[in-house]
């Protein structure tokens, strides 16, 4: 065996960058070029939109949207995955960061350390507890906060409360103070974003029959309905400017941003507010609270089931640990750089892959965009109207609303819809006792199944009890109730055969309660028969030295042992 076969997979293992690397080609290099292009003007207007949910200054937006292109390409394991802010994390954390930077930033800090010591611990299989109907639930609930939420950009309100019971209140109230410029220019920017929604879903569907010229129209329009976001955003600030100069205070502008690129420091573990006082790191993370816990969670729960969703679509498989440590790894950096959490963006993602995207690499490029907008274009960040950046918002979480989820559910499994509906309300409340109480009803409704299993009872002049599902020391009460019925309890008593083909484990607890039932078949004259034991499970019976322990293979055989008993009983 060659030295390097040893460590060689394991090196490929830790980094993913040696599988593809070795690989790359000008062909690789020319699509993930287009690819980071054209997802890099799409991520510096959403950035700053995303900045605006988290209650941060936009430039947070763009600090928190480069390091995961640079971190991901040498960690990650899907080609076409995109790390950033996105609308449900910067949901999240405003409602934990009360808009300060410096608890952002830590923030980001401690989620990067969780997400990585889960991921060295092999932890990923958490994630397996939040079930489907939470997850969509919880993103109906955000898309409509988020969305909601930014109303009041759209109508150049200002003073509305952040809770969305007092906001949708005070937005209503607040009609009548609605200025007239914002209305027209964000309902402008509504229109033409969903016109150029719609027409790359046009162009997406369209055949491809037509002639080289139609091809290269219909090419460069799907290019630019592709980057509508940053199109709306720079015609808007060219709007703005353009009434600034003159003299004519229309618009809710964005206003003065921070210059340049962040310094690359050791993020802040302490704060000194205006009075003087101090603020330590742990009264931080204790005022941090849950967040430290839904956050680092929902972050890796939403990036791994996006790179699962395109890995799928694109024939790949993605390594969830792997995925898991490259999140961890790009939030710890990224506090370095002043940035909030992230995590995958669908939408982006998607953008990634339908521009042709062949290899993490294209996140480089991606960076390297919103990297020069630091440097160059703060500046001009200043005119970019509030209403233009909600539109933005808005056409991005639209989508998420997706009615036909708790139909789909209502047909399959109507009881799915419980911890749906749960998470969905609570989330208006406050979103992450949306997502506690989702996964705490979904763990009250596995827990029953698992204590109270399935169990078909048939009579056949002897009763048997066959499992549908596994037995565990939950579900003990009900397998001795079940027999005291069918068996015991019966004028005389009966005996009963226990079909196991379904049980593949088997603890101390059901070890316990079986030896008491035997006694009490012994006592009452009864037997008491396994079938169906798988080898590993019967080896375990044979351990415990259980009294009067009698098993065959199949029902039938355990059926013909028990008449065969009962008929000499009664000939004698």
């Amino acid at each position: 065996m060659e030295p390097h076969t040893c460590w060689f997979p394991a090196l490929r293992s830790c980094f993913p960058i040696i599988t593809w690397l070795t690989q790359y080609n000008l062909t690789w290099l020319k699509m993930d070029v287009i690819a980071g292009l054209t997802v890099g003007l799409t991520a510096v207007p959403q950035a700053l939109a995303y900045a605006e949910v988290a209650g941060l200054p936009v430039q947070y937006g763009l600090y928190s949207a480069f390091m995961g292109g640079f971190i991901y390409c040498i960690f990650g394991t899907s080609k076409d995955i995109t790390l950033g802010p996105t609308a449900i994390m910067s949901l999240l954390c405003s409602s934990y960061i009360t808009g300060d930077p410096v608890f952002a930033v830590v923030l980001t800090l401690l989620c990067g350390v969780i997400q990585t010591g889960m991921a060295l611990l092999r932890l990923g299989f958490l994630l397996d507890f939040i079930s489907y109907p939470v997850i969509k639930g919880f993103t109906c609930a955000a898309a409509v906060t988020i969305g909601f939420g930014q109303v009041k950009n759209i109508l150049g309100l200002k003073e509305i409360p952040q809770q969305f019971f007092l906001q949708v209140y005070y937005t209503f109230h607040k009609i009548p103070e609605a200025r007239v410029g914002d209305v027209i220019l964000g309902l402008s920017c509504l229109f033409f974003l969903l016109l150029l929604t719609f027409m790359k879903n046009s162009l997406s569907s369209a055949e491809d029959e037509a002639s080289f010229l139609v091809r290269s129209a219909r090419q460069l329009l799907w290019s630019l309905a592709t980057i509508r976001n940053a199109l709306v955003v720079i015609a808007a600030a060219g709007v703005a400017y353009s009434a600034e100069v003159t003299g004519n205070h229309f618009f809710s502008l964005t206003g003065k941003t921070a210059k340049g690129l962040p310094p690359f420091r050791a993020p802040p573990l302490s704060e000194t507010i205006a009075n003087g006082t101090v603020i330590t790191f742990s009264d931080i993370a204790k005022d941090l609270g849950g967040g430290l816990a839904v956050i680092p969670l929902m972050g890796v729960l939403e990036s791994i089931a996006i790179a699962k969703a395109f890995g799928s679509k694109n024939n790949y498989r993605i390594d969830a640990n792997q995925e898991l440590f490259a999140i961890g790894l790009t939030n710890i950096m990224g506090s370095f750089v002043s940035a909030y959490p992230v995590t995958g963006s669908f939408g982006r993602t998607a953008v990634n892959s339908q521009t042709g995207v062949c290899s993490p690499a294209g996140g480089i490029v991606t960076s390297v965009i919103v990297l020069l907008s630091l440097a160059f274009l703060m500046p001009l960040f200043f005119y970019i109207p509030k209403a233009s950046l909600a539109a933005v918002i808005i056409c991005a979480v639209s989508p998420m609303v997706d009615f036909r989820v708790p139909l789909h559910i209502w047909r399959v499994k109507r009881l799915d819809l419980l911890p749906f509906l749960v998470t969905f309300l609570l989330s208006f409340w406050e979103v992450q006792y949306g997502i506690v109480g989702g996964v705490l009803v979904s763990g009250f409704m596995l827990l029953y199944i698992t204590a109270r299993p399935k169990v078909k009872v048939s009579d056949h002049g002897v009763i048997v009890l066959e499992f549908e599902s596994g037995l565990n020391f939950p579900s003990t009460e009900h397998l001795s109730r079940l027999v005291y019925k069918h068996a015991l309890h019966a004028s005389p008593p009966r005996s009963l055969v226990l079909d196991c083909s379904q049980i593949s484990s088997i603890d101390f607890t059901v070890i316990h309660e079986l030896t008491d039932l035997l006694k009490q078949f012994q006592i009452r004259g009864a037997s008491l028969i396994f079938t169906g034991l798988k080898p590993s499970v019967l080896q375990v019976l044979l351990m415990a030295d259980l009294p009067a322990f009698r098993h065959t293979d199949t029902v039938d055989e355990a059926l013909q042992q028990l008449t065969a008993n009962i008929h000499y009983n009664q000939h004698l």
